[in-house]
């Protein structure tokens, strides 16, 4: 079960790795291209490189842990005490980084091209749908995926990628955290991580 909500995670992250499918680029006198990306497209495209060449620390700020604690813990997140909502955040994003990430960068090879659509913005918060190609050996597949962000300060940051449908958050809470919270609450939970992410 873990393996496959870590191949979920893993997936739904690396369909975000292809380059975007766009008019050609503007001759090197215009103005720069980042100059021309929507704001709440720039996370993704900076999680995007960053994982692309290893560094994966960087394309860990890209996401908002904290809006992705509230999806994973429900009510108990408020309940929480700052220290116990930072380590979570640490030690899930350490876990993040070592299990998914580097399959992720290993996959890039296989995506041939990204479509956004115009983001959804509700206040602080926004969804982008996008279409991924993937080339395989075989065939060529195309998937359908939508980013959830939310407004940190001035910037966007990612919460959450669903692919077909499919909410990696929710997955992760509903077949693992919840669970582990039923069992042991909050110290089994952060015992747990700690142990997987050294």
């Amino acid at each position: 079960m873990i393996a496959r909500l870590i191949l979920l995670s893993s997936l739904g992250l690396t369909l975000v790795a292809a380059p975007v499918l766009a008019a050609p680029a503007a001759p090197p006198a215009a103005a720069p291209a980042e100059a021309a990306v929507n704001p709440v497209e720039k996370p993704i495209r900076t999680l995007i490189g960053a994982i692309r060449f290893g560094k994966f620390p960087m394309a860990l700020q890209q996401l908002s842990g904290d809006a992705q604690g509230k999806v994973l813990l429900g009510d108990e997140w408020q309940k929480a005490t700052e220290a116990q909502r930072s380590e979570f955040i640490k030690t899930f994003h350490a876990v993040f980084a070592k299990q998914a990430m580097p399959k992720i960068q290993s996959n890039f090879e296989h995506l041939e091209a990204m479509v956004y659509e115009a983001p959804e913005i509700t206040g602080d918060t926004a969804a982008i749908k996008s279409v991924v190609t993937v080339l395989h050996a075989m065939k060529k597949q195309e998937f359908k995926l939508k980013y959830k962000l939310a407004k940190v300060g001035a910037d966007w940051k990612i919460v959450d990628v669903s692919v077909l449908g499919d909410s990696m958050l929710k997955g992760i809470r509903d077949d693992q955290i919840i669970p582990i919270m039923k069992e042991g609450g909050w110290n089994q939970l952060l015992q747990l991580l700690r142990e997987k992410a050294k």
